[in-house]
């Protein structure tokens, strides 16, 4: 298969104008949903009557992360009792699933990681897809957006404890913003091709005369808030390679446009919210210079290697494949519509540094805009030291305190997935599960963890991950990955929402325009490339230049 150049530039351009047509409406919106004035939907009463929750009581940070943890928590327990009590929901039709895989799925979709270590479309019935997995695709994305709004709220708000309300937040965001949106998502996926039923299809072969059945289901439905809320797995096996989720070049490029749609909006959201749309553009610039960049790397890895053809699907090429996997590892996405462990190695290593990039560019719902954030407050921290001023951010002065909860966010990640896969290469069995040889193998389970631990999902397949010590590992790695962050970012925002605000002197360090823009962005570059180079060097490049 060749790589169309002009392909790839038409995909491109498609995708910024639409991406540029939501983005302030959308981002307009957000903010709407995050500060509406204590204004209650008649629905969203109702929850609250029924779930006891106080709408008007507000919490602190440490109450905001109880009821964070606590939601995941049962969440968890919920979805893993449904996959194991599956004869009884499908009415003995389907067995109970496997317990390491039951519990390495409910982590894996609580956590927004979508890890998959089955192939859903014979493992689970529709009761389990439709009222546990695609229910939580939907409010582990509404968690994500929410601790974002905590973290703004603590920067524009000036000496109270308040961050908002976590149940609140929780509801407005599912049924204001993604319900609504998943709707007519996918009802263009359904008008577009993809399948939206309740039965198995027959597809009879012309040429061969045999007749397979394949398993339909609530597919559009599913693949919508899949991409929307950069959940990421498929209702099939292949993913979006499925001809079934992902039938033709249009669903392509509208499920990349899903999957950034709102991560592309919450700059401005965070603009509006501080009072300074400076600020949020300036943000949004970084993201998406980081995300061209990454997408153009990704092209000339691809179109640079002398020979592609398997795992890359027919019916898309090569120049629409690069920019699909660009945009799920840049966000918390994961899904696929190639096999990313057949990518030409540099392409392999060019996903695994967007996702170690923290997936900021633009990152998961929520989680892209809250990562940029922290990044950001090191980026003016490293600015002051220069300048010999007292680090500031939208005027609330950085202090030990914050410079502390913001390393340990940033360290967090990067010890998860090294020290999970250096103690993954000493142990046989692991290394037993990568089946490749040489560099390859150690990219196997270095993209696992990365993925895993950056709640990701996806993977080089051929790593097998459905044992007991490979399920555990992955599951410390999609755990603590996503809860000990969350719990930091709203420390954070405790302490910068209890500060008064500083007026601004000549000294003070604008945060905003190019200049801000350019050191923000090399410190994301910078400090991935001093945590990861190593590990990198050990697989896919190696693999790469030792071709």
């Amino acid at each position: 298969m060749q790589f169309s150049v002009l392909s790839f530039l038409t995909q491109l351009a498609v995708l910024i104008v639409a991406l540029a047509a939501v983005h302030r409406p959308l981002g307009a919106y957000l903010a709407k949903v995050a500060d509406d004035g204590g204004r209650h939907l008649r629905f969203e009463r109702w929850v609250y009557r029924a779930t006891g929750i106080g709408p008007g009581s507000a919490q602190t940070w440490k109450g905001y992360a109880r009821s964070v943890v606590a939601f995941s928590i049962a969440s968890v327990i919920l979805v893993y009792a449904a996959q194991r009590a599956q004869p009884l929901l499908s009415a003995g039709q389907l067995p109970g699933v496997d317990p390491w895989v039951a519990m390495n799925t409910a982590v894996s979709f609580i956590t927004n990681t979508n890890w998959q270590a089955y192939a859903p479309e014979s493992t689970l019935g529709f009761v389990v897809q439709m009222a546990f997995l695609a229910v939580q695709n939907f409010v582990s994305a509404a968690v994500g957006i929410a601790v974002a709004f905590a973290l703004v709220r603590g920067f524009a708000r000036k000496g109270t404890d308040s961050l908002g309300n976590f149940w609140v937040d929780l509801t407005r965001l599912t049924f204001r913003l993604l319900l609504p949106l998943a709707a007519i998502a996918a009802v263009v996926l359904i008008v577009a091709g993809v399948v939206q039923d309740f039965s198995a299809t027959t597809v009879h072969n012309a040429v061969t005369g045999v007749t397979q059945s394949i398993p339909g289901g609530p597919v559009a439905s599913q693949e919508a808030i899949k991409e929307l809320g950069t959940n990421g797995g498929g209702y099939f096996n292949a993913n979006s390679a499925h001809p079934f989720e992902n039938p033709n070049a249009f669903t392509n490029i509208f499920e990349v446009f899903l999957l950034l749609m709102i991560p592309f909006s919450l700059p401005y959201t965070f603009g509006r919210m501080v009072g300074s749309r400076k600020q949020g553009y300036t943000v949004l610039t970084v993201m998406a210079s980081l995300w061209l960049i990454a997408t153009g790397f990704m092209a000339w890895a691809i179109s640079s290697w002398p020979s592609l053809g398997e795992g890359m699907e027919q019916r898309f090429g090569p120049a629409a494949s690069g920019i699909f996997a660009t945009a799920t590892t840049l966000t918390s996405t994961g899904a696929v519509d190639a096999a990313h462990d057949s990518l030409p190695p540099l392409a392999g290593g060019m996903a695994m540094f967007d996702m170690m990039l923290g997936e900021v560019a633009p990152g998961g719902v929520g989680s892209g805009l809250y990562g940029m954030l922290v990044l950001a407050v090191l980026a003016v921290f490293l600015g002051g030291l220069m300048v010999g001023r007292t680090p500031e951010y939208l005027g609330k002065k950085v202090q030990a305190r914050h410079m502390t909860l913001a390393a340990l966010y940033l360290l967090v990640t990067p010890v998860l997935v090294l020290v999970l896969t250096g103690a993954a290469v000493l142990i046989p069995s692991a290394v037993a599960d990568a089946p490749a040889q040489g560099p390859h193998q150690f990219s196997e389970l270095l993209y696992a963890f990365t993925s895993g631990a950056n709640n990701n999902g996806s993977a080089f397949a051929g790593l097998s991950a459905s044992d007991p010590l490979m399920s555990s590992l992955m599951n410390v790695a999609m755990w603590l990955g996503r809860v000990l962050p969350i719990v930091l970012v709203l420390a954070l925002a405790g302490s910068f929402a209890r500060q008064e605000p500083i007026p601004p002197s000549p000294g003070t360090l604008a945060t905003y325009g190019p200049l801000f823009a350019g050191l923000l962005g090399t410190v994301t570059v910078l400090f991935t490339a001093l945590n990861y180079f190593p590990a990198l060097a050990l697989g896919p490049i190696a693999e790469g230049t030792l071709r």
